[in-house]
């Protein structure tokens, strides 16, 4: 059984209206400002939901927590205000967002896969840096109750239940965690929660108080993550 699961994603930033502009299009939602100067984007479902969230602290490594995403070309994310980062040797595109210059992967698709996938919304995968990346698919597999693989390479994915996009890919990489993620994902759980995920080697780093009423945890890993209670199930008549 699931300890918990997907509910949405948030993206720490220090330009609200830049980063809000970017990632509406980069995503394919639509934007919506929120009392208080952050804002949020919505798609068709809750679990599309991405949280811009305004920050003091400026970015100053390489991201831990990046996005991949579908494009027609790289030039369509170029004219959204990316940049293309020197130095990488992948198939794919590695770009830097025009608010933080913080990484993302453009995925580019052809005609026929545009023609398949109808829908403007683009997130592809959600990628994570890892010391062990067998280690972390397994224990978010097992917490979100998720299908896991691993073709033996460097990386290895979950496909978390509801999520609205294919998978959490955890990559192996030399450099260790130093700084807070800009990019984090929550998760909903039944009561005692938090305490089986601790049990499972996560900490809590922040509990409910009169500010915040989720906890904020880190996995074995020290990735932070959200847990919010459940929304109750309406009895019907």
């Amino acid at each position: 059984m699931a300890d918990v699961r997907f509910k949405d994603l948030c993206i720490d930033v220090n330009d609200v209206p830049a980063a809000t502009a970017f990632w509406a299009a980069a995503l394919g939602l639509t934007p919506e400002a929120l009392p208080g100067g952050d804002a949020v984007l919505r798609g068709p479902t809750p679990e599309h939901r991405v949280w811009i969230n305004a920050v003091p602290e400026r970015r100053t490594v390489k991201q831990r927590v990046h996005f991949d995403v579908h494009g027609r070309s790289v030039a369509e994310y170029e004219a959204m205000g990316a940049t293309r980062l020197p130095g990488w040797d992948t198939p794919w595109t590695v770009m830097g967002d025009p608010e933080s210059g913080g990484e993302l992967c453009v995925f580019e698709r052809d005609d026929a896969w545009w023609a398949a996938h109808p829908e403007p919304y683009r997130l592809y995968e959600v990628g994570v840096d890892a010391a062990d990346h067998a280690a972390m698919t397994g224990w978010w597999a097992d917490v979100l109750g998720a299908d896991a693989g691993d073709d033996g390479r460097d990386f290895s994915w979950v496909e978390p239940p509801g999520a609205p996009f294919e998978t959490l890919v955890f990559q192996t990489v030399p450099e260790p965690k130093t700084v807070k993620n800009r990019i984090h994902w929550d998760v909903t759980g039944a009561p005692g929660a938090v305490d089986e995920l601790v049990r499972r080697g996560a900490r809590v780093l922040r509990s409910p108080d009169s500010v915040i009423r989720w906890t904020v945890m880190a996995d074995p890993e020290g990735n932070e993550f959200c847990l919010f209670d459940e929304e109750p199930v309406e009895e019907g008549p």
